[in-house]
Parts: C-alpha cells; structure tokens; sequence
C-alpha cells in the first residue's frame, strides 16, 4: 500500500513539474516574441521606406545630424500630411506634439483648437530613427477602426404629441455629458491614438479610465497570444496617448469621420 502511494506521489511531482517546465517555456517563448515585436514593425517600415528611395530623391545619411535640418523634415512631413487630408474635403483631425494642441480642420482651416493637457508618445516615434519616422508620419493615419466609453451619436428620442398643444422638441439624452470620454483609433499602419478626459476628479471618473485600459490591454494580449500560438510575431502598435478637456474629447470624436484620418506633427 505505502509503495502504490509512494509511485503516486512520485508521478504526481513529475506532472507537476514537467506542467511547470512547460508554462515557464511558454511565457519564455511569449515574452521573446513580444520584445521582437518593435524591431519586426521597424523592419516593415525601413522596408517601405528604403522601396520608396532612388538615386535621385535619396537623402544623405550626415543630414540626419543636423537639427535645423531635422526640424524643416518634420515641418515638410506634417504639410505634406495636411496638404493630403485637405484634398479629401472632410474632417479630420491634426495632433501637433510640439505645442500640444489637438485641431479639428476641414479643407486645411481649423475650426476647433484644444490645448492638451498631457500626452504620451511611444518610444519608435519619440526617439527612433528620424528617417523611418519622417516616413511614417509624411501620410495621413487612416482610422480602421476605433473603441469608446460613449456613442459615436447621441441618441434621439422621440415622442410623438396627441396634438399640437402638447408638442414639445426632441428630448436628446446625451448620457456622455456624465460618463467619463475615452477613446482609441486604431490606424490601418497599425498605430493607436488614444484620448483621454483630463478630468480625474472623482474615483468614477479614474476607475472607468482603469477599466477602459484594461480592456485595451487585454484585447493585445488575447491578439499577441493568438500570434504567439500560431508561432508569429505579435503586431506592435507605436502609441500616442493624448489628455483633453471632456467637452472637447467628446467633440473630435463625434466631429470625425467613423474612418476618417489624424495629421501627427511632432
């Protein structure tokens, strides 16, 4: 009797060790993946990139160096986006990094501008190679799709009176006037702008930002896994995080096109 116990302790520790070894092999392999995942998206620009130089447009390497220079680059990659949107003749919105501001623009006039309060750049386009990033940002984002905390519309709600006495305008609940406004685009190269209310004063207002997060991430993860499975590498989403006024959140994202296009300067 002790030795059928004793063989079932023994097989028991060596299912639980090999069930271990196997989980530890796994996020191994996972997290290998994942970190590869930044290089495979520079790789796929580079390559976009060096397809698009020639003998006669490409640039020289030591202009890369010098910051004057760098700046009329990014100046020349923002207009060039701008000028792209503009022939769409729809709206669109413009994220301009370097003095904060979000605008609303139709035909390369702006209606609507709003200061940031904050913003968080990805670490590819805040310090990566300056001429893959000019690339990237030479052309509209495009919207593929996008995630909210509120309806792109609010909703109509109609009552019809018996006569005109009792008729009364259309009552219109917007519910977003209390819920917390966050929101995600997710652009067709794979980018993701995220906007954030910048109001944070209640612990409503911080838990639904949390849970919005939280939803956001385990979206990646459940994707990055997926690919993992399958034995490829995740797709890497570079990221810019922008914080504005409720009012102003809820605004763009009802002013823009379900796939409309984001200008990025920075």
């Amino acid at each position: 009797m002790e030795n059928a116990d004793s063989r079932t302790s023994s097989l028991t520790r060596i299912f639980l060790f090999a069930g271990i070894s196997l989980l530890a092999a796994f996020l191994l392999f996972y997290l290998t993946m994942s970190a590869m995942a930044p290089a495979r998206k520079l790789s796929r620009i580079g390559e976009d990139f060096s397809s698009g130089q020639t003998g006669e447009n490409a640039t020289d390497e030591r202009k890369f160096s010098d910051s004057a220079y760098l700046r009329l680059l990014r100046d020349k990659s923002f207009l060039h986006s701008r000028i792209a949107m503009a022939e769409t003749d729809s709206i669109y919105l413009t994220i301009n990094l370097a003095d904060s501001t979000a605008n609303i623009e139709i035909s390369g006039v702006a209606v609507h501008k709003v200061k940031m309060e904050n913003f968080r750049v990805s670490k590819m386009l805040r310090k990566g190679d300056e001429r893959l990033v000019y690339f990237l940002l030479s052309e509209p984002f495009n919207i593929e799709k996008d995630w909210s905390s509120i309806k792109k519309e609010p909703v109509m709600l109609k009552i019809a009176p018996k006569d005109t006495s009792e008729y009364k305008p259309d009552i219109i609940p917007d519910t977003s006037l209390v819920e917390p406004v966050n929101y995600i685009f997710q652009m067709t190269n794979g980018t993701k702008v995220y906007v954030y209310q910048s109001e944070r004063d209640t612990f409503g207002e911080r838990f639904a930002q949390f849970r919005f997060d939280l939803n956001d991430r385990i979206r990646e993860s459940r994707d990055a896994l997926g690919s993992v499975v399958a034995f490829r590498v995740p797709e890497y989403h570079p990221h810019i995080k922008i914080y504005l006024p409720r009012a102003d959140a809820k605004r763009i994202y009802r002013a823009l096109p379900r796939y409309g296009q984001v200008g990025i300067y920075r």
